[in-house]
């Protein structure tokens, strides 16, 4: 019963004292980075803003677009896509290492059960007796063989309890880098829409590109055959027909480039959805009328909750910061418990009686006393790079709002841009009608029809490329403002 009872009066001190031991963490807590910003964006002037404002946060966004085949591929980014895969699995590798770094908070518990028999044989040899005359008799006394059986059973812990906080440091530290990662996936994964996205817009683009290469093409097959049969009639020169020869050979090369470019594009397009290219085929529209949508934009202070890569870069920073309390830990001693529970006897039916009940406690401590300045320069090591993670993380705020200005810049410009192109377009179709007439009558030349009809077809071209500059503004600007993603999405542990 003594046994008993101090056997209950040991264990809830133990937990006494390590709770106790347990409330002291060395190294800094960890405060979130300062960053300066302003109360709006430079270029926010004159932008036109979606109503409602959470128009983002939807999460969809590529939906702004109204494009069925995009929201489709789109689709698939988040199923079948390589890179977001990989940037998934470090996310699951970077959990599971909270888990192990938590498993150091309690001890390792382990079951040793033994029996063991001991043989052995005692001989007792007598001395020579003496009677009368001399004489006696040897004895020799043979004592019996014996058996010694031995039984255990005993439950023992090895327990370093985290006094200066070294591990809880550690878990802060993993729980911060996780955080990160899934901040990571959700960067990959917005990278990934987003370049989808302006490869899907720019083929687009090209698709029309292309049909108006072929349309002008026929028209300068059209001036082709006029200027043979005025060749033929001997009103026009043979360097008449061979410059319309040569400006639709032109045309009809141009057009093959752009083909070229589209085809790429789909490939792209295709690895991005997670598909061999040879498995997607995207049909050409008949008419490229893009939607370009009003986009909502925030105050840049809203950007440190909204861009993945800002919130990864400042979780990193927390990491770091955290293992400076690891690396200050090593200055003081390590304790470490070992206590052990059991059962001993020489009769198994007895093993499990409380007479035949043990226990244990031992512990040791261990203190470094000359490293050669080695703890000393991992801290330092450890505050320099919090220092580099502090600044990284600035960086990619400051990117973060550069980026959102040279979007907001370029929607706002582009949108003139393209009120000028249309206008320019207009005026050299117009033109180009105007001149062929005159050639037909013979006002005018074969190089002033070349002429008009090359502007005509370089402003068709621009007004394209402009429209699916806007519409790649857009885009940017919505990876820009982080997509539809917010800092609450990040997991707790």
């Amino acid at each position: 019963m003594a046994i008993t009872k101090s056997r209950h009066l040991v264990v809830p001190a133990l937990a006494v004292v390590a709770a106790a031991l347990s409330a002291c963490m060395v190294g800094p807590n960890y405060k979130q980075p300062t960053v300066e910003t302003t109360p709006t964006f430079k270029e926010l002037q004159g932008w036109k803003s979606a109503a409602p404002s959470d128009a983002l946060d939807r999460g969809d966004w590529w939906t702004l677009f109204n494009d069925p085949v995009l929201n489709g591929l789109e689709a698939k980014v988040a199923v079948s896509n390589q890179n977001l895969a990989a940037a998934e699995a470090a996310y699951r590798n970077a959990h599971a290492m909270v888990a192990e770094n938590r498993a150091a908070l309690f001890p390792t518990v382990d079951l040793d059960a033994n029996a063991n028999a001991t043989s052995g044989t005692s001989t007792n040899v007598g001395t020579p007796g003496t009677g009368s005359g001399g004489t006696g008799t040897t004895t020799t006394t043979t004592v019996s063989r014996s058996t010694v059986q031995h039984y255990a059973v005993t439950v023992g812990a090895t327990w370093a309890p985290d006094i200066w906080g070294k591990v809880r440091r550690a878990i802060e530290g993993a729980k911060a880098n996780a955080q990160a990662s899934a901040a990571d996936v959700a960067n990959a994964k917005l990278s990934a829409q987003t370049e989808l996205a302006t490869d899907y817009l720019q083929l687009r683009a090209d698709d029309e590109q292309i049909r108006l290469l072929q349309t002008t093409a026929d028209a300068y097959q059209r001036t082709l055959t006029v200027t043979k049969n005025r060749y033929a009639q001997g009103v026009a020169a043979k360097s008449d027909v061979l410059t319309a020869q040569t400006t639709l050979l032109n045309a009809q090369a141009q057009t093959e480039q752009t083909v070229q470019a589209r085809a790429t594009l789909e490939h792209a397009i295709a690895v991005l959805a997670g598909e061999p290219p040879a498995a997607l085929a995207i049909a050409p529209l008949a008419k490229f009328d893009p939607t370009i949508p009003a986009i909502p934009v925030m105050v840049p202070s809203e950007l440190l909750e909204r861009r993945p890569d800002v919130a990864s870069a400042e979780r990193q920073a927390k990491n770091a910061n955290a293992q400076i309390g690891v690396q200050t830990a090593a200055y003081y001693p390590t304790i470490t418990l070992t206590p052990s529970l059991g059962f001993a006897s020489s009769s198994l039916s007895k093993l499990f009686s409380s007479n035949a009940f043990t226990w244990t406690l031992g512990g040791d401590a261990t203190q470094i006393l000359f490293d050669g300045g080695l703890r000393k320069a991992r801290v330092a090591e450890a505050r320099a790079t919090y220092d580099q993670n502090v600044a990284v993380y600035r960086q990619t705020v400051l990117t973060a709002f550069q980026q959102v200005e040279d979007a907001l810049a370029a929607g706002k410009y582009l949108e003139q841009q393209q009120s000028f192109r249309a206008q320019a377009s207009t005026a050299a179709d117009e033109n180009e009608k105007i001149v062929l007439n005159q050639y037909r009558a013979g006002q005018a030349s074969a190089t002033d029809v070349v002429t008009a009809e090359n502007t005509a077809l370089a402003a068709r071209i621009n007004l394209v490329t402009t429209e699916q500059s806007q519409l790649t503004a857009t885009v940017s600007l919505i990876e820009a403002l982080g997509g539809g993603w917010k800092t609450s999405e990040l997991p707790k542990s």
